[in-house]
C-alpha cells in the first residue's frame, strides 16, 4: 500500500515532469488526484497528467485525462486544457467532444455534427520522416489539422495526405509579406490515395515551369519544381525564415502528384502548349 503523502506526490511528479520522465510524472499525478480530485489546484494537475500522457502519445489517456482538466477550467477564455482535450478528441474522432473543446478554448467551429472541415487558413507543417524532418505547407481543416497542399519529397508521404499536428508553433515562413506559423506533426491523420511521381522536364522560361504547376493544381494535383525546394539548417527551421519562390527554367526533375494513368497525357498536353518544352524520364516515387 503507497503511504507516500500528497506533497510528497506532488514533488515527485513536479521532479519527474522537469526531468522529462513523463510516464512517470503521468503516474504521480494521477496517484495524487486519486487522492484530491478536486482540490483547488486539480485542474493544473489534470492537465499535466493529460499533457504528459499527449507527450507519451497514449491517446486514451490524454482524452480521458483532458476531460477532466477541461471539466475545472473556464470556458471561452483560451485554457490550454481545452486544446489539448481538442487534439486528444479528433485524434480518437470524437467529434462532439472536440467541437466542445475548441468552443471552451475559444474558436469558432463550423455549425454541424461530424467531423469538422472548416477554413482555418494556410500554415506549414513539418513533417517526421524516416529521413529527418520536412516543412510542407498545408491548408487547416481545423485548429489542430491540416491537408498537405505540397509534393513531400521524403519517401512515404503524399500530396493531399491530412495531418494532425501541434498547436505551438515552432517556427514561421514569410511569403509575399505574410507570416505563416510552422507546427510540429503529432501523427498522420489520414493517408492521400495520390502517388508521387517524379519527371524530368525542360523549359525555356521559369513561366513554363509555372505553367506546368498550374495544370496540376486546377486538378486538384501537385507539382512540386526542384528548384522550388530550399534546403535549410534545423535552428533557421524553427526560427523565422523568409519563403522566397524561385523557379528556374532550363532542366530539373519536377515531382507530381496524380493518378499515374494521367500524368502523360497532362505532360504531354503542356510539353505541346509552348515552344521549347518537353519531358522524359517518368518514374514512380512512392
Amino acid at each position: 500500500m503507497d503511504t507516500a503523502k500528497p506533497r510528497e506526490l506532488f514533488e515527485q511528479a513536479r521532479a519527474a515532469w522537469d526531468a522529462e520522465r513523463w510516464q512517470t510524472a503521468a503516474d504521480r499525478y494521477e496517484e495524487l488526484l486519486g487522492r484530491l480530485p478536486d482540490h483547488p489546484r486539480s485542474a493544473e494537475w489534470w492537465y499535466d497528467a493529460a499533457l504528459a500522457h499527449k507527450f507519451l502519445r497514449n491517446w486514451d489517456k490524454a482524452y480521458t485525462l483532458g476531460r477532466e482538466a477541461a471539466a475545472r477550467s473556464p470556458r471561452g477564455e483560451g485554457d490550454p486544457a481545452f486544446w489539448n482535450l481538442g487534439i486528444a478528441a479528433t485524434v480518437k474522432r470524437e467529434w462532439a467532444v472536440a467541437r466542445d473543446a475548441w468552443e471552451g478554448f475559444g474558436i469558432t467551429i463550423p455549425e454541424g455534427e461530424g467531423e469538422i472541415v472548416g477554413s482555418f487558413g494556410r500554415c506549414c507543417v513539418r513533417l517526421s520522416t524516416d529521413t529527418g524532418h520536412e516543412v510542407v505547407w498545408g491548408v487547416r481543416l481545423c485548429p489542430t489539422r491540416a491537408r498537405v497542399i505540397s509534393v513531400p519529397v521524403s519517401p512515404g508521404r503524399r500530396f493531399g495526405e491530412v495531418v494532425l499536428h501541434d498547436g505551438e508553433p515552432r517556427g514561421e515562413r514569410t511569403t509575399d509579406g505574410r507570416t505563416h506559423s510552422v507546427f510540429d506533426e503529432l501523427l498522420l491523420f489520414e493517408p492521400s490515395g495520390l502517388s508521387t511521381h517524379t519527371v524530368t522536364v525542360s523549359a525555356a522560361a521559369a513561366s513554363d515551369i509555372d505553367a506546368l504547376e498550374r495544370d496540376f493544381t486546377e486538378r486538384g494535383y501537385g507539382a512540386e519544381p526542384a528548384s522550388s525546394f530550399e534546403l535549410i539548417c534545423s535552428c533557421c527551421s524553427t526560427g523565422t525564415h523568409p519563403q522566397t519562390r524561385s523557379v528556374h527554367p532550363g532542366t530539373q526533375k519536377v515531382s507530381l502528384a496524380a493518378p499515374g494513368p494521367e500524368i502523360p497525357a497532362l505532360l504531354n498536353a503542356w510539353a505541346s502548349a509552348g515552344p521549347g518544352r518537353s519531358w522524359e524520364k517518368l518514374t514512380l516515387a512512392g
